[in-house]
């Protein structure tokens, strides 16, 4: 999403395999640079925590009283729960956006999502 095209954003067409900042590029003309050297450091401490807290745990905490018929195996309580679900925390809140149901996460926000779960929960797995 964002961090792709932030990424891929820094890259032009230069004749010699070289994007702007002199990066290699490959066959296709897109910059080999890791996204992630372009997007913001976004950890547990800085973003993660306060996100999940804000949005997703009303109802994937394990002391949530109403978890709104969301799974109990599903919580997110530290960084090791939302690391083991990283893959589906992008599908459904950045990919498809359809959590939390009750919406009210900007469009910058889920981009920010997308890329501590990209570049700091991936670690992880």
């Amino acid at each position: 999403m964002a961090l792709v095209v932030a990424a891929l954003g820094a890259c032009d067409d230069a004749a010699d395999g070289r994007d702007a900042q002199g990066d290699a590029q490959d066959s296709d003309g897109a910059s080999e640079v890791d996204p992630c050297e372009l997007a913001p450091v976004l950890t547990w401490d800085n973003f993660g925590a306060g996100f999940l807290v804000e949005n997703c745990q009303p109802c994937h905490a394990s002391g949530a009283v109403d978890r709104h018929d969301a799974p109990r195996a599903v919580v997110f309580d530290t960084r090791a729960d939302a690391a083991a679900r990283a893959d589906r925390i992008l599908e459904r809140a950045v990919n498809v956006p359809e959590m939390p149901p009750a919406g009210g996460v900007s469009a910058a926000d889920r981009a920010l999502l997308e890329a501590w779960v990209l570049c700091d929960l991936s670690r992880d797995r």
